[in-house]
């Protein structure tokens, strides 16, 4: 057997039902049906390929949300991954339905930290160990405390609570696994690129891990990070482009020798259409295209939502109708819950794609001392270093200036008043934003419980919101400077 042998990784992340093909330029781009062209592609052209997905398959269409999962599962199905790990929004539909959908998968599913409380037994494998042209490649699951905020109604389900957890549990899978002469090891991460970074710093080298394919934050990259002697590498978002590594392994030192790395745009120039997706896709598509096409409304024109850590005009619309159709005083809409701009012609699948999530509404009495410490901790340091926090779109009636250099807000008002530390505001949250108080307000629901019971206003904030749109037409929404950043 000679020393240096070559394989090819190919990865994608956070898909998010990203299916069908778009116009770009005139030019077609993206899509399951070129994407699995590629895959296959290289597949054909090269002896040691391997393709990896690294979380999030779910959510993002009316393919998948319509189907719960089971479209997307088909689709991979045909695809043929093979190796996936599981992101936060894989635990959308429910931790049981989660399992059912594995069941359905032909491919394998990795995760080395989501357990049973009662007995610490794994619901997934924490590994699988593929063996190609005569190499051993190891790769883990990894998905940290972004799950517990997902899974907080799931009491049986525990999961990792750190980054310094997470890598003293890859330190023993490694140890275990040294004696079977692993030659290439991967973790499959979904914690954001950041994270990643923190993690293959708290990484023994000794475990020999050589890269670290991640998800989560959607990050676009021009070349690997490299910490610790590790490559990390993610692969943005959707499905118009697939990160690809061509790696030389020294077999004998178990190790990397040299490698390329380069995001591959999908488009008709790079990959040829997959036949087969197509008439997978297809077969979901004519379903969903007869329930989804009705038109909701037209805007006077389309509202962006470029960012999750900015006041945007779609927000704006959204948190403002909540807050006039339930008479609460501000609306706390979740950012990362709007997944883009809409209009100015909105058809329910726009609208459900664009909204994918559908919570109950819940409201909550805080004092003005409270809020200010709310807004605070949204707005901290993270919030624009990268990492994944959550950010609130606010309702009109609030105005808060924020200097990111002191770390302090200079204006607080609410309906031109300055508020004050006594006074009581009701807000509304989303369940997902309910049950997770503590962890993304920074402050205690102990403490605001005290002021008034929480109540439950409505099952669903996406009926308020389709019920609104439906009655009104040419809606606008400027960006009028409830959050000013200095």
């Amino acid at each position: 057997m000679g020393r240096y042998k070559n394989l090819i990784l190919l990865h994608s992340n956070d898909m998010h039902g990203d299916f069908t093909a778009e116009t770009v330029d005139d030019k077609l781009v993206g899509g399951v049906s070129m994407l699995s062209g590629y895959v296959d592609k290289v597949r054909r052209e090269e002896k040691n390929a391997l393709y990896c997905i690294a979380g999030d398959m779910f959510r993002g269409s009316v393919i998948d949300s319509e189907f719960k999962g089971v479209s997307t599962i088909e689709i991979m199905n045909a695809i043929a991954p093979d190796v996936v790990t599981l992101g936060n929004h894989e635990t959308d539909y429910g931790v049981a339905h989660l399992l059912f959908l594995e069941k359905c998968a032909k491919f394998p599913i990795i995760n080395a930290n989501l357990y049973i409380k009662s007995n610490s037994a794994r619901l997934f494998n924490s590994h699988i160990i593929l063996e190609i042209d005569g190499m051993k490649i190891l790769f883990i699951g990894v998905l940290t405390e972004e799950v517990m905020a997902q899974t907080r109604m799931e009491d049986v389900i525990g999961s990792f609570v750190d980054i310094h957890d997470a890598a003293k549990e890859v330190g023993r899978i490694c140890n275990a696994y040294h004696a079977t002469d692993i030659d290439f090891t991967v973790l499959l991460t979904h914690i954001g690129f950041e994270e990643d970074k923190r993690l293959a710093a708290e990484l023994d080298p000794a475990w020999g891990v050589d890269v670290i394919i991640g998800g989560h934050s959607h990050t676009f990259i021009e070349k690997p990070e490299i910490v610790n002697n590790i490559a990390i590498v993610q692969a943005g978002t959707g499905t118009d482009q697939i990160g690809r590594f061509d790696i030389v392994i020294d077999t004998y030192e178990n190790n990397i020798e040299s490698f390329q790395w380069q995001a591959v745009p999908i488009n008709k120039e790079n990959c040829p259409q997959d036949a087969d997706i197509l008439r997978v896709l297809n077969q979901y598509k004519e379903q969903t295209d007869l329930k989804y096409g009705r038109t909701v409304t037209r805007f006077k024109r389309q509202l962006t939502h470029p960012a999750r850590n900015m006041e945007t005009e779609l927000g704006g619309l959204f948190s403002d109708i909540i807050r006039e159709s339930m008479a609460i005083d501000i609306m706390f809409m979740g950012s990362g819950s709007i997944r883009c701009g809409l209009g100015p012609l909105v058809t329910y699948q726009d609208f459900v794609e664009c909204f994918p999530f559908d919570d109950s509404l819940h409201m909550l009495t805080v004092t003005g001392d409270q809020l200010k410490r709310m807004l605070t901790f949204m707005l901290r340091d993270e919030a624009w270093e990268g990492d994944h926090t959550e950010f609130y779109q606010l309702s009109k009636g609030m105005k808060v200036v924020y200097d990111k250099a002191k770390r302090e807000i200079l204006e607080f008002t609410y309906e031109d008043s300055p508020i004050t530390p006594e006074q009581l505001f009701r807000i509304g949250l989303q369940e997902y934003h309910f049950l997770n108080f503590k962890d993304f307000f920074g402050v205690d629901y102990e403490e605001v419980e005290q002021n008034k019971k929480p109540v439950t206003l409505a099952t669903s904030v996406r009926d308020i919101i389709e019920e609104y749109l439906t009655m009104h037409q040419h809606l606008d929404r400027e960006i009028d400077g409830r959050l000013t950043l200095i």
